[in-house]
């Protein structure tokens, strides 16, 4: 195991040099936060991936699926406020980060879902009205008014593979669970084939 520390959205160099004979790379995405990504930047993640890995390399991902919006809402809103209190902290970092004057108890956490966009979307909901300020910035915020804060995008497993394939990946298994909550896909980056001449 080598250590790299890298952006993993940006092409990350690997050590070559250091591969002891080994010629196939596999990456290894666990959880699912390619889902806070929209499909156009998780596309273009992917796309970094594959030519990481190169031809012939693979790629073991973990993917959330779609499934009923009571589910989800409740992951995403738990009875223990244990996302509530993830989200709210937002507010404490652009106070401590940011110099922010935000009042923390002025917000509520709330978790909406988009069946359109089959994503799920936090916002911290303005419980009044009121003015912030962030460093010289002002901001006014009507009551109910929201701060649109995190999305995180579902895919049928379908879906997922099309995206997939599109940066040249092929998917060889899927794996997914008895109540069909959550994917995880190994994909094998296809071989380029470069015409030759006529």
């Amino acid at each position: 195991v080598l250590p790299v520390i890298a952006d993993f959205t940006r092409p990350v160099a690997l050590p070559d040099g250091e591969m002891n004979g080994y010629k196939k790379r596999i990456g290894f995405f666990p959880g699912s936060t390619i889902g806070n990504f929209d499909p156009d930047a998780a596309a273009r993640f992917l796309g970094t991936v594959a030519d990481t890995v190169g031809a012939g390399g693979g790629l073991l991902i973990g993917v959330d699926l779609k499934k009923n919006q009571d589910i989800l809402l409740r992951a995403y809103d738990d009875a223990r406020g244990v996302t509530a209190r993830f989200n709210l902290n937002i507010i404490e970092r652009i106070n401590r980060e940011l110099g922010g004057d935000f009042d923390p108890s002025a917000f509520r956490h709330e978790a909406r879902y988009d069946d359109v966009l089959g994503r799920i979307e936090m916002h911290l909901v303005s419980r009044r009205d009121q003015k912030v300020q962030i460093q010289s910035h002002s901001f006014r915020l009507r009551k109910d008014e929201s701060i649109h804060t995190e999305n995180s995008y579902k895919y049928h497993a379908e879906e997922f593979q099309a995206l997939a394939a599109g940066q040249g990946f092929k998917p060889v298994q899927t794996w997914i669970d008895g109540e069909s909550l959550f994917s995880l896909h190994y994909l094998v980056r296809e071989r380029v084939t470069v015409p030759g001449p006529k």
